[in-house]
């Protein structure tokens, strides 16, 4: 598309976006803040707000413990099978539960465990560390045989898909890799790996936490094995709301759960001594889950069914193209450098921009000493500032100010103002 680089051309664009009027569904605090950080933590729908008043008040305060039957017991899997319909599954694959670590943990723990005479997992340097972390503790806990290997980056924004495909061997029990990367939003074909996963005979798992509300994912339609991911980054459920997972059905009597906890017994009012493992995808629950947290995420939801996930990514790969492009009409000088692929079809919802002094520049956005606007994207190790483009509510106007901004920024030295000394949230 040709894009102009004045003011006028993004005005021109958001005229024409078919999903503009669903930004009025959030709430806006202050026109002047721009927030570019729906990869990280999504906005608040309205609805959302409207329901946690009516949950504390009418379903906690007046309906008390009556609200398990009325509102709350079944909420799990019904919520599970509408956002089945935003990740192309089936009902009665999906749930949601608990956190995604603790998710990846029992689908990892069950894949290693089925495929019990393989003893490698198979990931990527690009996949989001914490899931590192639990398939290390899961290589330690089952024996010393078992290892995990990372396939390497070949330019530090894609992954050497080559690479990984020589490291599944007959020996890979599991292959788990983040469909979309956190950090340079590198976009798997997630058909072409789980295909060729299966043909060498392992279990594939996908981390759908960047993914999930911002590309398309057709988990049904690439014959997924399994899947989790969190539902407060583009499916705007809120800040630490519950997680999900997905197990394709012919898999779900295969495997089994790691964490028998009461919710996924076939019988969990019966109370009884010996556990008995519910039928399909209930027995992936565990403990009783946060009401409160797991009521919110519906609203979201619902405003993506609407809108359409695909609608979504249109405007998303709109959104992102309109951002190079101003970065290179501005910045072609100034020390930047583009850390996600220019690829569209090979791109998340974010992009990452690598400077060297990332971080500075990051704080003065967030920081205004010289302006009245507001800016919020955020920054990642060791020189990145990620800009997210939430196609529900982030305007064409909002990435051509946020460029003008920046350049500002760096153009004035704004950022020197700033000190580098980390904050513990980044």
């Amino acid at each position: 598309m040709n894009f102009i680089a004045e003011l006028n051309g993004a005005i021109e664009l958001d005229k024409k976006d078919p999903v503009k009027d669903f930004r009025s569904r959030f709430f806006m605090a202050d026109e002047n803040t721009i927030y570019l950080d729906g990869n990280s933590l999504g906005r608040l729908p309205i609805k959302t707000k409207e329901l946690i008043d009516e949950l504390m008040e009418n379903q906690w305060g007046t309906q008390l413990i009556e609200s398990w039957n009325k509102h709350w017991y079944r909420k799990s899997v019904e919520l599970g099978d509408k956002l089945a319909k935003i990740i192309g599954a089936s009902m009665g694959e999906v749930v949601i539960s608990d956190s995604t670590s603790i998710n990846l943990y029992k689908l990892a723990h069950a894949a290693l465990k089925y495929n019990s005479d393989r003893r490698v997992v198979v990931s990527d340097v690009f996949n989001f560390p914490t899931d590192l972390y639990v398939l290390q503790g899961l290589c330690n806990d089952f024996d010393s045989a078992h290892k995990l290997v990372l396939a390497a980056s070949k330019n530090d924004t894609e992954i050497d898909v080559g690479n990984l495909k020589k490291m599944i061997t007959p020996d890979t029990a599991l292959v788990t890799l983040s469909m979309v990367s956190f950090k340079s939003a590198y976009l798997y074909d997630a058909a072409e790996i789980t295909h060729y996963a299966q043909q060498k005979g392992a279990l594939v798992l996908w981390d759908l936490s960047h993914a999930a509300g911002a590309v398309p994912v057709e988990l049904n339609r690439i014959n997924a094995d399994l899947a989790v991911g969190c539902t407060y980054k583009y499916l705007n459920g809120g800040p630490g709301s519950p997680a999900f997972l997905y197990v394709r059905k012919d898999l779900q009597e295969k495997l089994a759960s790691p964490i028998q906890g009461w919710f996924g017994d076939a019988k969990p009012f019966a109370f009884d001594l010996e556990y008995t493992p519910a039928k399909g995808i209930h027995k992936f629950l565990a403990g009783t889950p946060p009401v409160l947290n797991q009521m919110a995420i519906e609203p979201g939801l619902d405003i993506i069914l609407e809108a359409g996930v695909n609608n979504l990514y249109i405007k998303s790969k709109l959104l992102s193209e309109y951002f190079i492009f101003l970065m290179r009409e501005k910045f072609s000088e100034s020390g930047f450098k583009i850390g996600s692929p220019v690829d569209a079809s090979q791109r998340g919802s974010h992009v990452s921009v690598k400077h060297k002094d990332a971080y500075r520049i990051n704080q003065a956005l967030i920081h205004p000493k010289n302006s009245t606007l507001k800016i919020i994207p955020d920054f990642r190790e060791p020189d990145n500032i990620r800009f997210g483009f939430t196609p529900l509510y982030t305007t064409f106007v909002e990435v051509w100010k946020t460029l003008n901004r920046m350049k500002e920024i760096v153009m004035n030295k704004e950022f020197e103002l700033y000190s580098n000394k980390r904050e513990t949230v980044t």
